[in-house]
């Protein structure tokens, strides 16, 4: 056995976990490695507490939800140009990296692979990654410079993810020079009564820690040391399957930069008072998201002396961050938020349990929880038919969905 396996059975026995142990004697030298470095890992004083998080009632919301400030990008008049200007310098200064967050697999789009390398169906046959690129280089080329592209990854698809790049030559990109990837972090997966759970290969088996964790990922994996040292002062920060996204955008830039915010974000406005989405609000005076089931009917439908509704800008993952700020949001974990999934698990007597109903919880930090670290941020309005085109759902569900997405892209480059 491992030499520190009594220091093992001492922290497992501690937590009640010893049944992570059971099979070690069963697995391969390289798997027994793999588990007792897994173990090693884990916080367990952090999983305990999230297992505790999950049996508390819900107490009532006592947070003040108060309407957020937005600019309308087309709106702006005058003021354009000069946000405009002020962006474009200093994208030509070579100041702003783009961040896409590409940990998912395609399996709701019934594809075997990473999400990126999913074709949308297009008469290019090009992977969502290749349109991200192709709007990245056409930037480029305006500006006069390489956009340097960060792309976080997960454990269970950055090979996959990194030789499909290799086999595209990088898409004119340069590995190590202008292109990075780096991997996400994640967190066991515990059933009902807090047990971590096993995968079939007997190891840990952990889930992806949500998008709010990529804050901490981009720090611990020294990318923002990397920004820093590129001279690199800004980092645009979207997901992999809005195939429509804006990752360079000078007016945004201009704005953050005049306003002397370290946050900046796009919202779209709802497409009908219901819609579920998380909008843009103050909680507590503070900038936040707040998702649609914690919003009344009442304040859903609120509107202003415009008409406007007062709860209507939609969060579309299309975010501007200061290093500083990413830095900072990356310094300790956000909360968790507790998602309760059907996991296939290795059972204390050696058998794969398949399960029909969920039986195990997962935790995922939210992107917008760090919102509320700052005091102040920047919300501008675009238009959705320009920048948001998600592939989320297969073609049955006929929303967020290749079909539409493919559709929203035709018109807005006029490819039909």
């Amino acid at each position: 056995m491992d030499d520190n396996i009594q220091e093992i059975k001492s922290i497992l026995k501690k937590y009640n976990q010893e049944h992570l142990i059971k099979h070690y004697e069963t697995l391969d030298e390289n798997h027994k490695k793999q588990l007792i470095q897994q173990i090693k890992n884990i916080d367990f004083s952090l999983i305990d507490n999230l297992y505790k998080n999950t049996k508390k009632e819900e107490k009532n919301n006592q947070d003040e939800i108060t309407p957020i400030e937005y600019l309308d990008k087309y709106k702006l008049n005058d003021e354009y140009k000069y946000y405009e200007n002020i962006g474009k310098k200093a994208i030509k200064e070579g100041k702003l990296a783009a961040v896409t967050m590409a940990g998912g697999q395609g399996t709701r789009l019934g594809h075997d692979g990473p999400k990126g390398t999913y074709d949308i169906g297009l008469d290019s046959h090009k992977s969502l990654f290749e349109l991200l690129c192709d709007s990245l280089k056409e930037e480029g080329k305006k500006y006069g410079v390489t956009i340097p592209w960060f792309i976080m990854t997960s454990k269970e698809n950055n090979k996959a993810t990194v030789e499909f790049f290799e086999k595209h030559k990088y898409f004119g990109y340069q590995k190590d020079k202008n292109i990075f990837f780096f991997i996400q972090g994640e967190l066991p997966m515990i059933d009902t009564e807090g047990k971590i759970l096993l995968n079939e290969e007997g190891l840990i088996k952990l889930a992806a820690d949500g998008h709010g964790g990529i804050y901490e990922s981009l720090v611990k994996n020294g990318m923002t040391e990397k920004m820093r040292q590129m001279g690199i002062e800004w980092a645009f920060i979207g997901g992999v399957d809005n195939c429509l996204v804006k990752m360079v955008d000078p007016v945004l830039m201009g704005l953050a930069i005049d306003k002397k915010v370290t946050v900046a974000c796009k919202s779209i406005v709802k497409a009908n008072p219901h819609e579920k989405v998380g909008v843009f609000c103050k909680r507590n005076g503070k900038p936040n998201v707040i998702e649609y089931s914690e919003i009344t009917d009442e304040m859903a439908e609120q509107v202003d002396e415009q008409g406007e509704l007062l709860y209507g800008e939609s969060h579309i993952l299309c975010n501007l961050f200061s290093i500083d700020a990413v830095e900072r949001m990356g310094a300790a974990p956000l909360p968790y938020h507790v998602a309760y999934k059907k996991a296939k698990y290795l059972d204390e007597n050696g058998k794969i349990v398949e399960p029909d109903s969920p039986n195990a919880y997962k935790f995922e930090a939210f992107l917008f929880d760090a919102f509320g670290k700052v005091d102040e941020m920047v919300v501008l309005r675009v238009k959705r038919e320009e920048e948001f085109a998600p592939v989320k759902n297969a073609d049955s569900a006929g929303v967020d969905c290749p079909r539409t997405a493919r559709e929203l892209y035709k018109k807005y480059y006029n490819l039909d």
